[in-house]
């Protein structure tokens, strides 16, 4: 039995395939402006044909580093001596009052043979080292430009140390932490007035803020233990790439941008005044196009 035909008029049927032809056109749109989004998105991690994932990679690699340098005892003494003050130390760190279980290993009488660098480690090892850079006898401290200026207990590594049980200028220069010879002071002196970090003008010779501190307690350690300039002046670029990310990679960007690969530069070439002091930065920084990069948290602040 043949059911009877309903009949729709024209301009129902004119309104229907006009909503069906809309909303079929919405859908394109949406699909078009999705792709598009996710096109943009893969685009952005490519300028100039520079991969910057590729770059971050180099610069601060998601592995880290691991460096052969021995700790030994030297977080137990600081303890000791009351340099540090773990509670304090682990609020800065982490907010808690213990330390991560990664860290307290190095505050052992006998301490891991290695130091691990990562982004998760960098604010553990910028604290640390700053307090071995401060306490440790050398004459960087005792003869450089941070007694020369006078007010010594005003800078900001100095009146900014607050991870301590004893204060900073009771510590300041007191320890003989690290034995450094005649020979190796001299050498000390030598890599520090060659590296620069780019909240300021200074170099680590003169260690005003944390990260000088912190570089010249690496710089020391490292001298001590025989290491050649070219791994010391390598070892300080990652210390110094992951407190201060944007500088590296920016950096980093501008070199693969004139042709040339960031991991076959000189270490000592880039953290010299021309490009990682604040005004060698500054001037790199304005050759170059505003970099987003996509992993990027934030910087380094000279404070504890």
């Amino acid at each position: 039995m043949l059911k009877k035909a309903v009949f729709i008029p024209p301009l129902v049927i004119f309104f229907m395939a006009t909503a069906f032809a809309a909303g079929s056109l919405h859908a394109q749109r949406a699909i078009a402006d999705k792709t598009k989004k996710l096109a943009v998105s893969s685009k952005t991690t490519v300028i100039n044909g520079i991969d910057l994932v590729k770059v971050q990679e180099k610069v601060l690699p998601a592995n880290g580093f691991t460096f052969n340098i021995r700790w030994g005892n030297l977080g137990a003494r600081m303890v000791a001596n009351g340099v540090i003050d773990k509670a304090k130390l682990a609020k800065a760190v982490s907010g808690d009052s213990t330390l991560p279980e990664e860290y307290k290993a190095y505050f052992e009488e006998s301490a891991p043979d290695t130091i691990v660098l990562n982004q998760t480690s960098a604010r553990f090892w910028v604290d640390v080292l700053w307090g071995l850079g401060l306490a440790n006898k050398s004459k960087v401290l005792t003869q450089g430009e941070m007694v020369r200026l006078g007010k010594t207990e005003n800078f900001a590594s100095t009146g900014g140390w607050t991870l301590g049980v004893k204060k900073s200028m009771q510590i300041y220069a007191k320890y003989s932490y690290i034995p450094l010879t005649i020979e190796q002071e001299k050498t000390v002196e030598e890599i520090a007035g060659n590296i620069y970090r780019p909240c300021c003008g200074n170099s680590t010779a003169f260690p005003d803020c944390n990260h000088g501190m912190a570089a010249l307690g690496l710089i020391e350690l490292m001298v001590n233990q025989g290491f050649p300039r070219e791994e010391i002046y390598k070892t300080v670029l990652a210390f110094n790439s992951y407190w201060f990310p944007q500088t590296y990679l920016d950096l980093a960007y501008y070199f693969e941008k004139d042709g040339k690969d960031w991991e076959k530069v000189s270490p000592q070439e880039i953290l010299a005044k021309n490009y990682s002091s604040a005004a060698g930065y500054k001037d790199i920084k304005s050759k170059i196009d505003p970099v987003s990069w996509p992993a990027l948290n934030s910087g380094g602040g000279c404070g504890a």
